[in-house]
């Protein structure tokens, strides 16, 4: 019987040993093996490459249709790199040191490839507008690229009455276009039917097939620029901002950029965010993992709540993407695209035009400045209507309460001293 005993347990062991060496098989083909033959973890959730043909390559592998794909959605923040057999060498130089050495990686051969032909991307366009800058229409020198959310539908209506107007720039041309994801669940397919009433109705939106998140915002971006490029290949200028924000586009296009003059090239401002370096911290909405983005400092930037750039760029730009891992901080990443592009994004000619805080309003400031972050719908329509109202004069105004408060300041302490 004891012999029995120390039989059976000796082949329990043996199996439980073979079983184990079996485990650690299968996670090496699912974890290590596979991921190298097919470019992509064996694992649902993620993240896909954007502009790269290995998401297309890859479904066929796997027979997926695009109904059902697990890849067609970005679901985890962290970005997948191309495999170095789909760049080059010197893509390999600049994708593995993203701070300033990008530019210096970068041959000035590249302008000819900027210039070749470009798809919309691995997310089919659920919502769009191709013929918003059609040959007979008049080539617009500004297009708005709004950055928005579906449940966003009383914002969106503001800016349509008030600075997204446009009658603002009718005579020069000028294009509203609101840029949305998908959302999921029941929600979503009730937001979506809402949406494409609303397109229908206003013909000023873009959507593509990828989840409408914080953490997508580059991807949304890009959708805009590369829509551009496609669509709308001669705009003079664009530009990107937020749905929550105050534009004083007239400012902007008659003060800034300035119609009269021959359109800029390589021209981005905005709100220059120079030597910023990089969130360490866990807890931040700003955080950027070392492994994600190793540099000390971000070349530089403008804040995302709005900045304006040149035509031509935002093909260039687009191009640059295909070969720059992609980074969830969009206003970062665009930087990161302009230093591969070699191009310094200019200070504006005041310091005070864009402001990625809200500013306190007064008429007199707010006919002098291009953006102030963090209004409501309501505030919104009462703040542009005001300043509508009082342009002629906002200054003088405001200068003629300043010196009644100060008259009426003086007599009361005189009082006081008597």
């Amino acid at each position: 019987m004891q012999w029995k005993r120390r039989h059976c347990c000796t082949h329990t062991a043996k199996l439980l040993y073979l079983l184990s060496l079996l485990g650690v098989l299968v996670f090496l083909v699912h974890q290590e093996w596979l991921p190298r033959l097919t470019g992509m973890p064996w694992r649902r959730g993620h993240p896909v490459v954007y502009g790269g043909s290995r998401l297309h390559t890859t479904k066929a592998k796997l027979n997926m249709s695009s109904q059902h794909s697990v890849w067609r959605f970005v679901i985890i923040p962290q970005p997948t790199f191309k495999t170095d057999a789909n760049i080059s060498s010197h893509e390999k130089e600049g994708v593995s040191s993203p701070q300033g050495d990008l530019a210096a990686n970068t041959s000035q051969s590249e302008e000819g490839d900027l210039s070749g032909t470009i798809t919309h991307g691995p997310f089919p366009y659920i919502i769009n507008e191709p013929d918003k800058c059609a040959e007979n229409r008049p080539v617009p020198f500004l297009v708005l690229l709004i950055a928005t959310e579906a449940r966003k539908v009383e914002a969106r209506n503001a800016i349509r009455q008030t600075w997204g107007n446009e009658s603002v720039g009718a005579a020069l041309g000028f294009i509203r276009l609101f840029m949305l994801g998908k959302n999921e669940g029941e929600l979503g397919l009730l937001q979506q039917r809402m949406l494409i009433a609303e397109s229908q109705r206003h013909h000023d939106i873009i959507q593509q097939d990828f989840l409408d998140t914080y953490k997508n915002l580059t991807i949304k971006t890009l959708m805009g620029m590369n829509w551009v490029a496609m669509h709308c290949p001669r705009a003079s200028y664009v530009m990107k901002t937020d749905s929550d924000m105050f534009v004083n586009t007239e400012y902007l296009i008659y003060k800034l950029l300035r119609p009269e003059l021959k359109p800029k090239r390589n021209y981005f401002t905005g709100y220059n965010m120079r030597g910023f370096a990089p969130n360490r911290n866990k807890n931040s909405k700003w955080y950027m993992p070392p492994e994600l983005y190793p540099g000390d400092k971000y070349p530089t930037f403008c804040s995302g709540t709005g900045y304006v750039f040149s035509g031509d760029l935002a093909r260039k730009i687009y191009r640059a993407s295909l070969s720059i891992r992609h980074l969830h901080l969009e206003d970062v990443y665009v930087g990161v695209c302009l230093a591969k592009l070699q191009i310094e994004p200019m200070p504006p000619p005041n310091e005070f035009l864009f402001n990625h805080w809200r500013v306190s309003y007064s008429s007199c400031k707010y006919s002098h400045l291009i953006t102030s972050h963090g209004f409501h719908p309501n505030e919104l329509l009462k703040y542009w209507h005001h300043l509508q109202s009082n342009k002629p004069n906002a200054c003088i105004n405001t200068i003629k309460e300043r010196v009644g408060r100060t008259h009426s300041s003086r007599k009361n302490r005189k009082k006081q001293a008597q």
